[in-house]
């Protein structure tokens, strides 16, 4: 038997409306691992809290704070971790879209708010006119963290809303049309795969916003080379995220996640997960 591994869970109350893929994703790549000859113990994301986690590699799903917190610990303690939970505190909105931003990542024009604040006058004057208003300190949780608004004036009762729930900041972002493309990658692997959603693949049934696909021509090349600009930035390596495709063929990321589902292509995705992770693992070897 090979090095030890750990794997962590992702807690329930971080998979809205994808508990069941989530954890397919999980088992499917434990089970994947120890057919390569590794022994994988499985955690829970309390675990991190509560119980002694002695192995020196570890693949987690993790979102809580807490438990986000005691892996950073890990890492800096020189434990490998995947995906990296500095790179998954990236992925929280306010964190993510300065971060896509500043290096010139495509990516809808974007304001950054107080919740306190009346935000009216500063879409008016971005000229956003449809947008999209988001908690920014964390992931989306429920449906609300991620609202479509048609008027500047919807913005701030949903600020408002999210004043109530202590969350301090949010992003909106300029509403994009075009067709709505979801994909995932794996860094260092030849694998990537994307598609036009419907309804079931999403969280909160946003995607109904953009309508159905028209089908506009992109180049395949140019999305799976944003996406690893994107996770290279973020410091992901198994990822996925959405963007819009416009008539002209203009591709911007507008979500990047660590470690999704890969509900559509969970099948085909895992011996890539498995084989980034061991990638990773023999690399501290060498």
């Amino acid at each position: 038997m090979k090095q030890t591994i750990a794997g962590i869970r992702r807690g329930n109350l971080y998979s809205p409306n994808h508990i069941g893929n989530d954890a397919a994703v999980f088992l499917q790549t434990a089970e994947h691992l120890r057919s390569k000859g590794y022994a994988v113990n499985e955690y829970i994301e309390s675990d991190l809290l509560t119980r002694e986690i002695p192995e020196n590699a570890l693949f987690s799903m993790v979102r809580d704070r807490q438990s986000i917190r005691r892996l950073k610990q890990f890492e800096d303690e020189g434990r490998l971790v995947i995906n990296s939970a500095y790179g998954i505190e990236n992925c929280t909105r306010e964190k993510m879209t300065r971060r896509l931003l500043s290096r010139r990542i495509a990516h809808p024009r974007s304001l950054f708010l107080r919740t306190d604040e009346d935000p009216v006058e500063a879409i008016h004057a971005a000229g956003f006119y449809n947008c999209w208003v988001k908690r920014g300190d964390f992931h989306a949780i429920h449906r609300e963290d991620v609202t479509y608004v048609r008027h500047p004036d919807e913005a701030k009762d949903i600020l408002k809303e999210f004043a109530m729930r202590g969350i301090e900041t949010a992003v909106v972002n300029e509403h994009l049309t075009g067709d709505l493309i979801k994909f995932y990658g794996v860094a260092g692997t030849s694998f990537f795969y994307w598609f036009y959603p419907d309804i079931q693949h999403g969280k909160f049934g946003l995607e109904q916003i953009n309508g159905t696909a028209k089908g506009y021509p992109f180049a395949e090349e140019e999305l799976w080379a944003l996406s690893r600009k994107a996770a290279e930035a973020l410091n992901i390596r198994i990822y996925g995220g959405d963007c819009i495709v416009s008539g002209d063929g203009v591709i911007r990321l507008i979500d990047f996640n660590d470690w999704p589902s890969f509900a559509p292509c969970r099948d085909s995705a895992v011996p890539h997960i498995a084989a980034c992770i061991l990638d990773e693992i023999r690399s501290r070897k060498d």
